[in-house]
This record gives structure tokens, sequence and C-alpha cells, in this order.
């Protein structure tokens, strides 16, 4: 498939600043992706499209530059020691946190985590792997499982994992999980912080809650005390 020529880059000067399209021109250019295709969803911090790579689909998370709150990005990201120094300046923050996605991906990937391969980042752009089949898999609020037990327990041998990674997702929910094929797929590491922060507690405290709290809506017998033990 061919590479996007400068005039079809102009139909997204609508949606994305002049930065940020060259940064996605370079990336196409390095054959990571031929050209976006459609949005799958449009957060408060980022947008995130397929793209043609061949005959393939990757997925590409855009932060946005401007209408982010950059403000609340520093106050995570300034407590992780893999960042510290960084300068409370607009884009060095978004493009500290698009690279501190990619690495905690990288992170818990090695660990055996099912999240999205990612594949690369620039500036406040990060390539990934498609999670889907003709259509991007839904998120697990719009697909409850079939067999609730199975699903939660392979949930929480993906925080087991991701725990033992040394990391703490931040923002686990029914939001940041995707239900594929009925197996669970973690996503937006974005929050993700090392357990060695100064902050990593209280991150993983809300992922217990908000996971105790989806599966007993849905009808399990399960508290914050179990998922606890069972992250040990």
């Amino acid at each position: 498939m061919a590479k996007k020529t400068k005039e079809e880059w102009k139909v997204f000067e609508n949606v994305f600043d002049q930065f940020t399209i060259r940064t996605l021109q370079s990336l196409s250019g390095k054959g990571h992706f031929d050209g976006l295709k459609s949005p799958i969803s449009l957060g408060k911090e980022a947008n995130v499209f397929t793209a043609e790579k061949g005959d393939d689909l990757v997925c590409v998370k855009i932060y946005r530059l401007e209408s982010t709150n950059f403000n609340a990005m520093y106050k995570y990201i300034r407590n992780d020691l893999r960042f510290e120094g960084l300068s409370h300046q607009r884009r060095k923050i978004i493009f500290a946190w698009c690279q501190r996605e990619y690495r905690n991906m990288m992170l818990v990937r090695e660990a055996g985590v099912n999240c999205p391969k990612p594949i690369a980042f620039a500036n406040n752009v990060l390539l990934m792997e498609f999670i889907g089949d003709e259509m991007p898999a839904p998120m697990l609020k719009d697909a409850p499982p079939r067999d609730v037990k199975k699903f939660y327990d392979a949930v929480i041998d993906n925080m087991k994992k991701t725990k033992k990674a040394g990391l703490a997702h931040g923002d686990l929910s029914e939001y940041n999980i995707l239900n594929h094929n009925e197996e669970p797929v973690f996503i937006d590491f974005s929050h993700g912080t090392l357990l060695k922060s100064p902050n990593a507690d209280e991150l993983l405290e809300r992922d217990v809650k908000n996971i105790c709290r989806y599966f007993k809506k849905l009808g399990l017998d399960v508290t914050e005390e179990k998922i606890k033990k069972s992250l040990v």
C-alpha cells in the first residue's frame, strides 16, 4: 500500500496541529504504518486510531498537545523515579507521558501481561499492536464476560504479573480492559508507576477497588481484601 502523500495528510489538518502531523509523517516514513484509517476512541488525553500497515492494522495513540491537562499528568509523573528532574513544561511532560506508556508496556509484556505490543513512539505519538479481529476489541464495560469467574481469574493473573514486573497500572478498570474473545487485555498504561515510587500504593489500591467494584456488580463474591491477598 502506498504511503500517504502530502495532499492526503491535509485531511487531518483540522484534527491535529502541524507538529503532530509532522510526527505522524515521520513515523509513517520510517515504515511503521502507511496511513491512519479510522478512530477507535476519543479520550480526555488522547485520540486512538487504527492505521494500515500493508494488509494489517496497527493502533496509533495521539496525545493532544493543546487540550490535554498536562498539570494532571505532571502530578503523576513527577513521582516516577524514571523521570526525575522533568521540567514543568507542557510539551516535555506530554512527550515524557507518551514515552512512559511505551516503557511501561515493554516492561509488563516481558512479564507476560496480556497487553498490546508497543511498536514505536515519537513525541506525542505511540504506535502499538491492534487488538481485535476485523473490528477493535470492545472495552469490558461494553462487553461483560460470559464466564465471569474465569474472566476475573484471568484479570487477577494479569494484575499479579503487572505487580511482579514492579509496576502499578494506576488506572485499571472496565474502561481500560478489553474483552477480546473472552480474554482480558490490559490497555492504557500511561498512569503506570513503579512500585518503588512514593504514590504506588495509592494507585495499586485504586486498581483493586475498581476491579472489586466491577466484578461485584456482576454478582461475583469478591472483596478488596481477597484481591489483595491474591496479588501477594
